[in-house]
């Protein structure tokens, strides 16, 4: 079970922030190494917005959570 630790105000960033560097690429010629990159860290800022969980945060033991919001579990 993994316990949420990114919360809603930095979620609501990292999704609007994931969506924007995966529209990047399509709107300008990057070369593909560029478009790569770029479609990672978009992937993965969306993914953990969504989710509300971040490995890295939980590597080195940061919660930017509200005691209420910890508590809840994603599936």
């Amino acid at each position: 079970m993994i316990t949420k630790n990114v919360g809603k105000k930095e979620g609501i960033f990292r999704i609007v922030l994931g969506l924007g560097l995966l529209a990047l690429p399509p709107m300008f010629q990057f070369p593909v190494w560029a478009t790569t990159v770029t479609y990672g860290f978009g992937l993965v800022a969306l993914i953990t917005g969504i989710i509300g969980y971040c490995p890295g945060w939980h590597l080195f033991g940061i919660n930017t959570c509200h005691k209420d919001d910890s508590n809840q579990s994603t599936n």
